[in-house]
């Protein structure tokens, strides 16, 4: 596989729609597990996964047994399957929202795991009911593969960067209100109660998921006040002086708006070495929140992991 298959390029601009109506599909499947699963910290319940074909549900709970739910961007499918064996499938192509939603509804009715969800998107200004929403209908193949491709290669980065941190850490996960893929670390003590304001999510949720004092990082495709596809990092509640902090590398900087580190995907893909440049921006960062928010660092942080090897413990 080539450098450009790995990390292949992923303008917003010549897939917006499609990103539109992606994430809108993601958050019909998230709210599955949402509906079925019981609350885990800081909504870690709702999360979907990456997989070697694009993103799971992992296994939900069911009245009559497990269900799975996969968008697979390669066959271009949602696949559903049951722990009896049964299988149904939605085809990922131009279709509105509403079509989507029934499609899937429907499928999940002839398995015999019927799932009633909440129909009001989350984290979006201009929310419609998925039953009602004609207006999204885009569906690049291509460019949702290229998404998927980009997402698999962070989850591999963030899985690693991952290692060198023994306190408690998040799995890598994707969070479809936000449309991103994150990895959270957690100095271990409580935060100040978050303001909320997120649009259409209760106040509650936003206050429990910010419980902790954390440093995030991750992937997001863009939109709003960073219009193009970057990574991310930010500290909450951020410590004085994390907006002004030395990062790495040159091309990451704070962006005011969204109150966090910005590192742009472009600068990350045309790199000699894409992965260890997203390393240094991960680690740099999470420098950043951990020594100015005064954290355990000798207590939280190990050696990164290598394979077969057990960590050290003295």
């Amino acid at each position: 596989m080539t450098d450009d298959e790995a990390w292949p390029a992923l303008p917003l601009a010549a897939w917006r729609d499609t990103a539109a109506t992606l994430q809108l599909w993601t958050q019909i499947v998230g709210k599955l597990r949402v509906a079925q699963t019981p609350w885990l910290n800081h909504s870690w319940h709702s999360a979907l996964y990456v997989t070697v074909r694009g993103l799971t549900t992992s296994p939900i709970p069911h009245a009559t047994g497990e269900f799975e739910a996969e968008l697979d961007f390669i066959a271009h499918r949602l696949r559903l399957s049951t722990d009896r064996g049964s299988e149904a499938t939605v085809p990922l192509q131009p279709q509105t929202v509403a079509d989507f939603y029934t499609g899937v509804m429907t499928a999940l009715e002839r398995l015999g795991v019927p799932c009633a969800i909440d129909r009001l998107p989350n984290e979006l200004a201009d929310a419609i009911r998925f039953d009602r929403d004609r207006a999204h209908a885009a569906y690049d193949a291509d460019f949702a593969h290229r998404f998927w491709r980009v997402l698999l290669q962070t989850d591999r980065v963030l899985k690693q960067f991952r290692t060198g941190f023994i306190g408690k850490a998040s799995p890598v996960h994707f969070f479809w209100g936000s449309f991103d893929l994150a990895v959270t670390r957690f100095s271990g003590r409580r935060a100040p109660l978050h303001p909320g304001g997120v649009p259409h999510l209760p106040d509650t949720v936003v206050q429990e998921a910010y419980s902790h004092e954390v440093s995030s990082g991750g992937f997001w495709p863009g939109g709003g006040a960073v219009d193009d596809a970057a990574f991310y990092s930010y500290a909450y509640p951020p410590p004085p002086g994390f907006d002004t902090a030395a990062v790495r590398p040159a091309a990451a900087s704070f962006n005011t708006t969204l109150g966090e580190f910005i590192l742009p995907y472009e600068a990350v893909r045309t790199a000699a070495n894409p992965e260890q440049m997203l390393l240094d921006f991960l680690q740099s960062t999470y420098d950043a929140a951990a020594d100015l928010g005064k954290w355990d660092r000798a207590a939280l942080e190990c050696a990164i992991g290598v394979p077969r090897r057990p960590r050290a413990v003295s």
